[in-house]
């Protein structure tokens, strides 16, 4: 039975940015309607999470209003602080150390995401409501921010991952640590916690622990071992193109996600970069076979997807989240919190 929502979300950035590159370029946004067309295939609807330089990208912007004049998927934010305007310095040099956008004043989060939406708007003629935090860095703060500007859900929260050892400015603390977060769609709290139609949603990204993890956790807290056990067993395992160096485990993807359907899910969330989709772009596809094989496992696990899963958007699985009997739970709990 076609039942279990499933959500593609692609962050739209630069070209590999994992080099850190002073000069963006946005090639890869020539690839992206390729696989637009894949997820029509299959009757699923792109999330395109769209950063500073993607929104400044004319084949980006022509591209993506097609699309969503179409229906056939949806733009959101995605915001990268380092060179999101206005730009404040916060280290010694921002592009090297990418800090996350939690660690700078309130003040300057705010106006890089007010700038950030209105650009947004202004180039997709639409108001944004959904949002993926750069870097998956996401606070009470950020959600309040994103509230005052008017966006619903969010899909920055990776269940069971710690990011505190990922470093931004030096001495900080470093990512958000979601270990103990809710693998399932919850309203955050704050003042419209209890109002649903003003609160913000959200749905987490789809990550399963390991088998190692799963029976063993303690291992992975424990700075010594954790390299080790990871070399066994990943502590989790995204819903996402698999790292290149572990292609020789062919249908990753494909397994995790019967795994996940074991489970009973209320939801399936998968995200790749769109930089992924290029030769070059990204380091999971250093080369052109390496984007073929990428689409092989694509074409794999969507076509599986698609004799159970009903493609939508992030705005559209909050629509339909409004009026399930768990949302009406969760805003019951938040309200006597």
């Amino acid at each position: 039975m076609v039942d279990t929502p499933f959500i593609v979300t692609v962050d739209t950035e630069g070209d590999n940015p994992w080099v850190k590159p002073r000069t963006i370029t946005t090639r890869n946004a020539a690839y992206l309607p390729r696989f637009q067309r894949l997820c029509e295939k299959y009757r699923f609807k792109p999330v395109y999470l769209t950063n500073y330089e993607m929104a400044m990208s004319d084949v980006f912007v022509d591209f993506a209003r097609d699309v969503v004049s179409r229906g056939a998927g949806e733009v959101g934010m995605h915001l990268h602080a380092w060179n999101s305007p206005p730009l404040e310095a916060l280290t010694n040099d921002d592009f090297s150390h990418q800090p996350y956008l939690i660690e700078y004043p309130d003040r300057v989060m705010r106006d890089k995401i007010r700038a950030m939406t209105r650009l947004l708007e202004d180039r997709f003629d639409r108001k944004m409501v959904s949002h993926r935090a750069g870097r998956w860095a996401l606070d009470a703060r950020y959600a309040g921010m994103l509230l005052d500007e008017g966006y619903l859900v969010d899909c920055s929260v990776t269940p069971g991952v710690d990011w505190r050892a990922n470093p931004g400015a030096p001495g900080g603390k470093g990512g958000s640590d979601y270990s103990a977060f809710d693998p399932s769609p919850h309203f955050l709290g704050g003042r419209d916690a209890a109002a649903p139609a003003r609160a913000l949603l959200e749905v987490p990204m789809t990550v399963i622990p390991g088998r190692l993890c799963r029976w063993s956790p303690w291992l992975y807290r424990i700075p010594g071992l954790r390299r080790a056990a990871g070399r066994i067993s990943p502590a989790q395992r995204w819903l996402c193109p698999v790292p290149l160096l572990e292609r020789r485990e062919e249908g990753t993807m494909l397994r995790l996600a019967r795994q996940a359907r074991h489970a009973g899910p209320t939801h399936l969330e998968f995200m790749l970069h769109s930089s992924d989709l290029m030769p070059g772009g990204s380091p999971n596809s250093g080369s052109a076979q390496d984007v073929e094989h990428l689409y092989a496992c694509l074409e794999a696990l969507f076509g599986e997807l698609s004799t159970w899963c009903r493609g939508l958007t992030l705005a559209e699985f909050r629509e339909q989240w409004l009026r399930s009997p768990r949302a009406a739970l969760n805003v019951e709990r938040l309200a006597h919190a």
